[in-house]
């Protein structure tokens, strides 16, 4: 992700994959990658601002729930 995002000279991303269970909760695995993502991002000066998960009855921002 981080280097698709220096190839197109990015300064920002959002994130976004869907749950094919439905459910949007994030899980473990999620949260973890994102604050990879984050990690390694942010010293090449790409923001992350958000990563959405899509599911069957709705959505979940990590923004949202305060885990970014």
């Amino acid at each position: 992700m981080v280097r698709r995002a220096l190839e197109l000279s990015a300064t920002a991303i959002i994130l976004v994959h869907n749950h094919p269970s439905g459910d949007p909760t994030p899980s473990r695995a999620d949260i973890d990658m994102t604050k990879t993502i984050v990690d390694t991002a942010k010293p090449l000066g790409i923001t992350v601002h958000d990563h959405i998960i899509i599911g069957k009855d709705g959505h979940a921002s990590l923004k949202g729930l305060r885990l970014i």
